[in-house]
């Protein structure tokens, strides 16, 4: 799934060049990291991505391995439930048989050997079992941005087993968050999922039947109206999550629960602070910076020097036309931003 615009990675990530598309860490974009590190698993040939027709150009840039047929873009933004459901249906068209694995294109994974790991039993489980399989990631911290899976009391992270999904529980205060991880049962909900294409359009017929209907209107890819129908019927889809719709109403969840891999979902300037290499001053810069007094800045003006004095915690993004300022412990609310240019008809800066 390569179809958000990261709004609060702005001014970096706009509607044609959004954040799964940049590369915050080394040479690759984070989908390109996404592809390359599931490749023991799934070649090039076997990945679809679902994005929108402003970064598929793009897109098919970053991925010349993966058949630019095979690289789609929404009409219209509907959230995940209508985007897995779409994706579900071609593969189906494709192999009645087909098991499918859910990725965000925008995650980091430090540990990808082990990663991969949990990603085959996952694949493992969901050829066998008529189960909507759900990945957790065992908590390293009390993180209150993330939503998190309850698991029985007797789960066991890392042991590659699937176990009943109890319940999803929205992103918390900090001190839920705290008593979630020290009751030890609950994991972070990493997004990422896997079943079979036909047991997954079931269970959507049975709790979103008017976009299950939509979406089995629409031929397969390739076949003659394809591309008239994808245009005419998928604004028609309910916009929700496929948490919302289908997770939290379905009566066959499961789910593998991690240890740690080192994921993160890089949700936040915030958190690419956190993730960034830092100076001796706690400042982490992707250009060049005098720091005087500064500490516990993150700096990304490339291609322009920065000078800093007696500032702390802030959150310092130029680019041409556009410079970002914040506390970084406010990062989230960049977004908000984005929000008011699009209410001021500002378009030149989204």
């Amino acid at each position: 799934m390569a179809g958000g615009r990261g709004t609060r990675f702005w001014p970096r990530s706009r509607r044609s060049s959004a954040k799964q598309v940049l590369n915050f860490f080394g040479d690759k974009s984070l989908i390109q990291q996404c592809v390359e590190r599931l490749k023991p698993l799934l070649p090039p040939d076997r990945v679809w991505v679902i994005t929108n027709h402003f970064l598929r150009r793009e897109i098919v840039r970053q991925l010349p391995e993966v058949p630019s047929g095979q690289i789609l873009a929404e009409p219209a933004q509907r959230n995940t439930a209508p985007c897995i459901g779409l994706a579900a249906g071609i593969l189906r068209a494709l192999d009645p048989d087909a098991v499918m694995g859910v990725f965000p294109a925008d995650h980091l994974v430090a540990k990808p050997a082990r990663y991969l790991r949990f990603v085959e039993a996952a694949f493992r489980a969901a050829a066998k079992r008529r189960e909507l399989i759900v990945m957790g990631i065992q908590p390293r911290w009390a993180e209150t941005g993330y939503g998190y899976i309850e698991f029985p009391e007797d789960v066991r992270p890392g042991s590659l087993k699937p176990f009943p999904v109890r319940s999803f529980r929205e992103k918390p205060d900090p001190e839920t968050a705290r008593r979630y991880v020290e009751a030890g049962h609950y994991a972070w909900n990493s997004g990422q999922f896997f079943w079979r294409a036909d047991v997954f359009l079931e269970v959507l017929r049975e709790c979103l039947p008017r976009t299950a209907t939509v979406l089995a209107g629409i031929p397969p890819v390739g076949a003659r109206g394809f591309q008239k129908a994808l245009n005419e019927g998928f604004p028609l889809c309910e916009n929700i999550s496929v948490d919302y719709a289908v997770l939290e109403r379905a009566r066959n969840v499961a789910g593998i629960a991690t240890d740690d891999i080192g994921w993160d979902d890089v949700g936040s300037w915030g958190a690419v602070y956190e993730i960034g290499q830092r100076d001796s001053a706690g400042n982490v810069g992707f250009s060049p910076a005098v720091a005087l007094d500064s500490r516990g800045n993150l700096i990304d003006a490339r291609g322009k020097l920065v000078a800093l004095v007696g500032v702390e915690n802030l959150v310092i993004v130029d680019t041409p036309d556009a410079l970002l300022v914040a506390r970084r412990d406010r990062s989230q609310d960049v977004s908000k931003i984005v929000k008011r240019l699009e209410e001021e008809g500002r378009e030149d800066l989204l």
